[in-house]
């Protein structure tokens, strides 16, 4: 009993003393409530404010900036402006779990081998710069516009009283303002001007003479040539040509490599395929005695185009993705160079080229016999389709041979490979025609993007304000062109191809590593490659 009364007297002076302390504890326990609230309140709240610091937000540029442009004085051309995209924030030290746990930099890919061609088309005005004089002077030539871009913004004015063709200036200038979209603050500061005819126009032997002569005016366009110096641009069917019913380059891109699957390139016609205008060059007139008649069948099947028909009749007969049904794929250039050339090559079949007298910006990267075969473009061009079309329907199932230079001091036909190292020898094996069309397609496919695209817009746009020796500025009488410009008031196709085309931001994707320029001697290696192929084929006519 006393051992229970003294264990009973402890235990009610622990529950007097419990229940004295009772209001202490409650008290203690909402202090560590509040505590682990505020923490988790905290910790919310730093997530938050660590996610608004990785995006900034860069301000917009406002008339004011655009104004100041303008009246800047004759200065250098500033510099690429800085990038402000995913991840550049403010005196901001990661810690090093962060930084452990962020993903590797994504590998930037070298630009196609074509783009080095950025370096020669820009080569006349790498000593003396680009002037505003310069730029100025290309006014003699009647350009259709002067594009400049100004902090960020697109402005645009207009020359002369004729418009440029149909949409041909609508949808360069969507292109360029959809560049910019996709590198926000990346484009620099620039000042040119743009024709949107079809023949380059800036001779080449203007500085010809004993006295130093002044740079030629620097004037960007839709194609070039060796004789001139006009600067090749993009063209505006990579973002839809509305009246013709040509859908834009990506979408179009796709339905061909979607009709290329259905059919074999064995199981096409035999034959040499055109289908087009011959009203706009003469030597097209010349492509329509090669069509098949009763006396001679030059194994090709030449078909004229009348848009005019083909608008009455809701385009069925001018479907691009289902013109790839043909072995061969002639092309001929018309007034200049033509936008077809890119729907032919991405065919799937062996792309048959009329002497081209004039490049556009990526066809200088195509080699003959290794993408195409080499026509001729006179009164022989008949008996030259027919050779053709004969010599690939017998070698289609032939394999070519490559050998190393060094171990042939006399190669008949110099092909530049992936490594420019190789020689092809034809003698006994034959070029595999399937394998030719196989490259164009391929170069196509992989090399003429609509990424590849903005990027060589970028990179020649980037590289040509290197050069100029001023401060560009909003041009007199020019027009902010912006998105909603551009796509007010406009109805049907145009709209809807505007609408498919409009570009986001590469999300922290820069474009692809620019490969510095061709030394004089790959120069002439190339030119002389070329030549030798066409010299080959015309041996092999004979």
């Amino acid at each position: 009993m006393e051992v229970a009364t003294a264990a009973k007297a402890p235990s009610s002076r622990l529950a007097r003393s419990l229940a004295a302390a009772a209001p202490c504890y409650k008290g203690v326990s909402v202090f560590f409530a509040a505590v682990v609230a505020g923490a988790l309140v905290s910790a919310c709240w730093m997530s938050v404010s660590a996610r608004l610091q990785v995006t900034p937000i860069t301000p917009a540029a406002t008339p004011g900036i655009a104004r100041n442009a303008a009246t800047g004085p004759e200065a250098p051309a500033p510099g690429r402006p800085r990038s402000t995209g995913v991840g550049a924030s403010t005196n901001q030290t990661p810690s090093a779990g962060a930084a452990s746990s962020a993903p590797p930099p994504r590998e930037v890919p070298d630009c196609p081998a074509y783009f080095r061609w950025i370096h020669e088309d820009l080569r006349p005005w790498r000593g003396t710069g680009v002037t505003r004089g310069a730029v100025e002077g290309a006014r003699r030539f009647a350009p259709r516009l002067r594009v400049a871009v100004v902090a960020g913004r697109l402005y645009v004015a207009r020359y002369g009283r004729r418009r440029c063709f149909q949409t041909r200036a609508a949808f360069t200038q969507w292109g360029i303002l959809q560049l910019l979209r996709r590198y926000p603050g990346r484009v620099p500061d620039l000042d040119l001007m743009f024709d949107c005819e079809d023949l380059p126009v800036v001779g080449a032997g203007e500085r010809h003479g004993a006295q130093p002569q002044p740079p030629p005016p620097p004037l960007f366009r839709y194609c070039g040539s060796e004789a001139t110096l006009d600067i090749a641009f993009p063209d505006w069917s990579f973002w839809g040509w509305p009246e013709l019913n040509i859908k834009p380059w990506e979408a179009l891109q796709r339905e061909i490599n979607e009709a290329n699957a259905v059919v074999n390139w064995t199981d096409r016609a035999p034959y040499a395929y055109w289908k087009g205008n011959p009203k706009v060059g003469a030597e097209r007139l010349l492509l329509l005695r090669c069509n098949a008649s009763g006396e001679r069948d030059w194994n090709a099947r030449v078909y004229a185009q009348d848009w005019g028909e083909e608008v009455r009749h809701g385009f069925r007969g001018s479907d691009l993705s289902k013109q790839c049904t043909h072995r061969y794929r002639i092309y001929i250039e018309g007034r200049g160079w033509s936008v077809s050339e890119k729907y032919i090559l991405a065919c799937e079949s062996v792309a048959l080229m009329v002497r081209p007298r004039f490049h556009d910006f990526f066809s200088r990267g195509l080699s003959p016999l290794r993408h195409y075969w080499p026509v001729r473009g006179d009164r022989g061009m008949c008996r030259s389709i027919k050779h053709a079309v004969d010599w690939g329907n017998a070698h289609a199932d032939r394999v070519p041979t490559y050998i190393p230079r060094s171990t042939s001091s006399s190669c008949a036909l110099r092909i530049p490979n992936t490594t420019e190292r190789s020689c092809l020898v034809l003698s006994g094996h034959g070029w595999q025609a399937q394998e030719m069309a196989g490259n164009a397609s391929r170069f196509i496919r992989e090399e003429l993007t609509m990424d590849r695209v903005y990027d060589y817009m970028f990179h020649l746009l980037t590289e040509y304000a290197r050069l100029l020796r001023y401060r560009p500025a909003v041009p007199r009488g020019a027009a902010e062109v912006t998105v909603e410009s551009m796509i007010r008031g406009r109805r049907g196709l145009e709209r809807q191809f505007m609408v498919d085309t409009l570009a986001a931001s590469a999300s922290g994707d820069g474009p692809c590593r620019l490969k510095p320029a061709y030394s004089p001697e790959e120069l002439q290696a190339l030119r002389r490659a070329r030549a030798d192929a066409v010299r080959q084929v015309e041996a092999w006519e004979i």
